[in-house]
């Protein structure tokens, strides 16, 4: 995306960041919103962030944290400015968000729903963290320790490709 002083372009980008929004239909963490906005049009970081901001200010959109992520959700205001200036954003445009939202919004909600990450305690110490969350709620949350780096990070590698599977057993075994 090239930007410059065309107010037409600078509409349409907020525009199209109201519509991806209000076609996810929830609220969104940040993260999700950037990676979600990115792979569907191209729009960098710097002025993704002041476009969000902008639409902040002007009540378009609401934002609030939950568990240390900012949440964004469309306004009723913002839903209000879609149907009045949709017809702003050319036709191939939308086509191409809309063709390319349901695949890339179920993309980046696996992509955000496990996580993991370790953290140095000591040179030989880690602490890993593995976590899942559905619709900006945690569901599961794990603090272990890890006695070496290899550890942690065969820890991190085991909880990103395998937690549907490994999460089951853990409910499994608290439970009996």
């Amino acid at each position: 995306m090239k930007l410059n002083s065309d107010d037409q372009t600078l509409a349409e980008s907020k525009i199209l960041l109201l519509y991806i929004l209000s076609k996810v239909g929830k609220a969104i963490s940040h993260n999700e919103l950037l990676e979600l906005v990115t792979s569907i049009v191209d729009m960098n970081y710097f002025y993704f962030q002041q476009f969000l901001l902008d639409l902040l200010e002007d009540n378009y959109i609401t934002k609030y944290q939950i568990e240390d992520a900012d949440i964004y959700e469309i306004t009723d205001e913002g839903k209000n400015a879609i149907d009045l200036t949709i017809d702003i954003v050319p036709g191939i445009l939308k086509l191409e968000v809309d063709s390319k939202f349901k695949k890339n919004l179920d993309t980046v909600k696996d992509k955000f729903s496990v996580t993991s990450e370790y953290t140095p305690i000591s040179e030989r110490e880690f602490t890993v963290r593995c976590k899942i969350v559905e619709n900006n709620t945690t569901l599961f949350d794990l603090h272990a320790h890890a006695g070496s780096r290899e550890q942690a990070k065969k820890i991190v590698d085991n909880w990103n490709t395998n937690a549907t599977e490994i999460y089951p057993k853990i409910l499994e075994l608290l439970i009996d």
